[in-house]
């Protein structure tokens, strides 16, 4: 728990304090994260074999152990006794680290707190289900269904699905992400300059609707090619300038924004939810136009690489370059933005804005006993109205830690701490930021 708390506050000390704000947040997020992981790793199982939280191992339990020295006897241990009440409660939720294949969806409920900049303080229940398309397909992965639920002191209420399927031996892949959302929001304008600037803030709450589904052909063993539609729909309401001298002119707008994707990648991950080695190459292009339905012609293209390192046993050094690029006529909510819980965790997601971000990140995820790890990253990223003007543009650098626990194979729960330019955040999430 030391050595949590100092890890902690020499993160904190690296990031700019030139806000006040920013600086009583990370007060406030500094014990809400160390208390999470330190019930977590307080009530963990300690007669447990270690268990990488990135794999699918079962857990061996003591009475195992005993079988398999050829022990005769042996002895009775209480289920109490042997889980801490967290991990007890955990797995009475389903959140067991197991797949069960006779359940159609094999569900885990996973309820606990949050904090970011974004929404301040509030709660979240996420149902994570693994399911088995073909019972005898031996080559795909689990498939999974993610659906977030959560509500904040703020009036945050909102509900998201993350869905991925794969079919036929993996020769076919589905994807779906929606969202249903009614989110207290910023805008700082467009730009760094006006989005670097603490008066030029704008609170609004944003109405979101969107759906993109997308289906994946693989044509060789390690290359897919895809393609989707996107239909996203934003409102702002309730507009307040407070002390802000910037266009609020985008905002007084509803958008809506439908197109057409076209994928290509290269993946050689062993795993997509949580990949322990192998690397991902993407390029996804959106072609948005008025002949669809939406409201503004313009493109956006989406590229990420990223690799995948096993280092020191079980644990992992993953590092990745995205980047996200505009044209066109973009409305505001489709601009390219750094931070949330993804992009830059540590930044109030929707304060840097424009057409053109990229970004970088490194992070090494350390497993610990049990079911239990640690991650620990750093990051940067840069936005700009034009591509050309990315190199010369200002940085905005994030670091951070966070807390891991396996619910199912392969799927961990996530307690992320970050901080960045006289921004912090306190991130809980299900699966990994990339």
């Amino acid at each position: 728990m030391k050595l949590i708390n100092s890890v902690a506050r020499t993160l904190a000390v690296t990031v700019s304090s030139k806000r006040n704000h920013a600086c009583r947040r990370s007060a406030l997020l500094l014990p809400i994260l160390s208390l999470s992981i330190s019930l977590m790793l307080s009530f963990s199982v300690s007669a447990a074999q270690p268990q990488s939280v990135n794999g699918a191992t079962k857990q061996i339990t003591e009475q195992e152990l005993h079988k398999a020295n050829g022990a005769d006897e042996v002895p009775f241990q209480d289920d109490n006794e042997a889980l801490g009440w967290v991990e007890n409660f955990l797995q009475k939720l389903g959140a067991d680290g197991e797949f069960d294949p006779s359940k159609p969806i094999d569900f885990s409920f996973l309820p606990g707190p949050f904090y970011n900049p974004e929404m301040d303080l509030g709660v979240g229940i996420s149902a994570v289900g693994l399911y088995q398309v073909d019972p005898n397909d031996e080559v795909s992965q689990l498939s999974s269904l993610v659906i977030n639920g959560l509500a904040s002191i703020n009036g945050a209420l909102g509900v998201s699905i993350e869905n991925k399927t794969f079919l036929n031996e993996d020769r076919q892949r589905l994807y779906l992400n929606a969202e249903l959302s009614d989110i207290p929001d910023v805008f700082y304008g467009i730009g760094y300059d006006e989005n670097y600037q603490d008066d030029n803030r704008t609170d609004f709450s944003g109405r979101v609707i969107s759906a993109n589904p997308m289906f994946l052909q693989r044509v060789s063993s390690n290359v897919f090619v895809g393609a989707g539609f996107d239909f996203s729909y934003a409102k702002a309401s309730s507009i307040d300038i407070l002390e802000s001298e910037v266009d609020i002119t985008p905002l007084e707008a509803s958008s809506r924004s439908v197109g057409i994707n076209l994928l290509a990648n290269y993946d050689s991950r062993d795993n997509v939810l949580n990949p322990e080695q192998g690397k991902i190459a993407q390029i996804d292009v959106g072609v948005y136009r008025k002949d669809l339905g939406s409201k503004t012609d313009f493109e956006v293209v989406n590229a990420l690489y990223s690799t995948y390192y096993p280092v020191a046993g079980s644990d992992v050094l993953a590092w990745q370059i995205r980047g996200r690029f505009t044209h066109g006529d973009v409305p505001w909510d489709q601009l390219s933005k750094a931070g949330g819980g993804d992009l830059l965790r540590g930044y109030t997601s929707g304060r840097y804005r424009d057409k053109q971000m990229l970004l970088a990140q490194v992070e090494y995820r350390q497993n610990l006993s049990g079911r239990h790890g640690m991650v620990y990253w750093v990051g940067a990223g840069v936005i700009s109205d034009k591509f050309s003007e990315l190199a010369s543009s200002d940085v905005l650098p994030n670091t951070g830690i966070g807390y891991r626990f396996e619910v199912k194979p392969r799927v961990n729960l996530r307690l992320d701490l970050a901080f960045g330019d006289g921004d912090s955040g306190f991130y809980f999430n299900v699966n990994e930021a990339f």
